[in-house]
């Protein structure tokens, strides 16, 4: 029997530069994970005209991802355990490779999203194996490096994937943007069968004797699915039809008994114990609307400067990058403010920071400057850059040290629910306002007033270029019908980014019950004057 190629042996036979082989090995396969999570949001309105497929589903391209990458981090640290971190590495980006071929060929919607559903399953797998395998090669003193690696990788997804992905629609079409993934995929592989460690032992691992808790997995994943499914389809089908209330019924069944499982089994999926400490379960809450406004506004931007303002898909990546690019600059400076200064403080001010920076974003319409827009954007990624590392020490002082590796897989937990159902309830809000607000506009039309004046404009337009008198009544008609619905986007994107302004307004309560702990830095300073005291005297 061949001896295991544990982290040790290969450490051993690669030297010091290993651990930068392992960091470029699982960094190259995150960030094709994560740049093709948001690389798809600018191909919205293309594959909504490829398929002729509704807002509602369309959303699910985004919402599906969110929700595997939600699922599939329950499931990470089981995998390392049964199979070891190469066999897991290697299998997720195989399986991402071939998720990528079929949404790049889908013939329909539905193998689309199944496709986006896999592709998030695997991003859920690989961040945080990621971050587990340069813990575990890099020494404790370069560990910080580590994360500013893996947190410069995180944001480059969101930031230049957009750009990306408009780019390759310019040149070429939406299908395309699958495919950029795979070449780095393969790069991911070819390196991590050289340099990814193998199990420790071929004796089986005293904790991968313990069965997966797969019926757990069943009841959070059926519960979690079935209500981003009514909120997609209520609408449609109606909120009180039997169709909804029964998948509304199901799924709180299956909620509940996710949590009476947790709460009896020795080796909980999840470990929700540490919600029943108010100051954690702040955080918990505060950390669902973090996502929901992040991945929320990183989905409505695009479609709207396509939607309303005619930018094509290049030009609304382009928007994105300063915000991305914002997010990931101030993120060295608000870690070294959350050393020194109370995290609740930090909190409330990057809340009230986006807050005023959605209210702004809220006035936009189709004259809007794009370079204003961007800048409105970039201010709401400064706020939540504040609010990110805080929430996470804030979460973290309020456990004893015996939950803080439950609770901090737990936050992300919910960072990542929030940004499943807050881009779901964006979407739903969408398309009632945009059904409300054009039922209200076409009702205020009339013959008698300056709709009358428009109509007889365009058709005099018509008429000049040679039109007929039907055609010409027709293409006024036409260009009102145009018109309105133009006017009914804008204002249901308003109502959707005053929506997020609402939610974080709401989150200002939870951030105020946040204990108000001195940070590590100060309390260091403040017990190293008070030694002095006795030595001045």
């Amino acid at each position: 029997m061949s001896t295991p190629e544990t982290t040790e042996l290969l450490a051993q036979r690669y030297g010091e530069g290993y651990r930068w082989w392992v960091a470029a090995t699982v960094l190259v396969g995150t960030i094709s994970a994560v740049i093709t999570t948001t690389i798809v949001n600018v191909a919205i309105p293309d594959i909504m005209g490829a398929f002729g497929i509704s807002q509602d589903t369309a959303a699910w391209l985004s919402t599906g991802a969110l929700a595997g990458t939600t699922v599939a981090m329950l499931m990470q640290a089981w995998l390392i355990v049964r199979f070891g971190p190469r066999r897991t590495f290697l299998g997720a980006m195989l399986i991402f490779v071939a998720s990528l071929l079929v949404a790049g060929f889908a013939p329909n919607e539905l193998v689309l999203i199944i496709a986006r559903v896999v592709q998030g399953c695997i991003a859920g797998i690989l961040q945080p194996m990621a971050i587990y395998m340069m813990f575990r090669v890099f020494p404790d003193n370069r560990k910080g490096q580590a994360m500013g690696m893996f947190g410069l990788v995180s944001i480059m997804g969101p930031a230049i994937g957009p750009y990306i992905g408009g780019l390759v629609i310019e040149h070429f079409n939406w299908r395309y943007i699958f495919f950029v993934g795979v070449p780095t995929s393969f790069v991911a592989i070819l390196l991590g069968a050289v340099f990814m460690p193998e199990r420790e032992s071929l004796k089986e691992d005293p904790r991968a004797k313990g069965a997966f808790d797969s019926l757990a997995l069943v009841l959070v994943s059926t519960s979690i699915a079935l209500m981003l499914i009514v909120l997609s389809n209520g609408q449609r089908e109606g909120w009180y039809s039997n169709t909804i209330l029964g998948m509304v019924a199901i799924s709180v069944i299956c909620g509940v008994l996710f949590v009476r499982r947790e709460l009896r089994s020795k080796t909980p999926l999840v470990d929700i114990r540490p919600l029943a400490v108010p100051a954690f379960a702040a955080t918990a809450v505060l950390s669902w609307i973090f996502g929901a406004g992040l991945f929320g506004s990183i989905y409505l931007v695009p479609l709207f400067v396509q939607t309303v303002q005619g930018l094509t898909p290049m030009e609304a990546g382009l928007l994105l990058m300063p915000s991305g690019l914002a997010f990931g600059l101030a993120m060295p400076l608000t870690g070294y403010l959350t050393d020194r200064l109370p995290a609740r403080r930090l909190i409330l001010v990057g809340l009230g920071i986006h807050i005023v920076s959605s209210l702004w974003v809220a006035g936009v319409d189709v004259n809007t400057p794009v370079l204003a827009f961007a800048m409105w954007v970039a201010v709401g990624r400064v706020g939540l850059a504040l609010v990110n590392p805080a929430l996470n020490v804030a979460a973290m002082r309020a456990l004893p040290a015996t939950q803080l590796g439950h609770a901090a897989g737990l936050i992300n937990f919910f960072r990542q629910l929030g940004g499943a159902f807050g881009v779901n309830l964006l979407t739903m809000n969408l398309d009632r306002g945009l059904a409300l607000h054009g039922d209200a506009l076409n009702a205020m039309q009339s013959t008698s007033n300056a709709t009358a004046d428009l109509l007889r404009s365009v058709e005099g337009l018509l008429a000049r270029a040679g039109a007929s008198v039907d055609l010409q009544t027709q293409g006024a008609l036409y260009y009102l019908g145009q018109v309105i619905e133009a006017q009914a986007y804008t204002q249901a994107f308003r109502d959707c980014f005053y929506m997020v302004a609402f939610a974080f307004i709401l989150a200002l309560l939870p951030a105020c019950m946040l204990k108000r702990t001195r940070p590590p830095q100060a309390a260091l300073l403040n017990s190293e004057k008070e030694a002095r005291v006795p030595e001045s005297a």
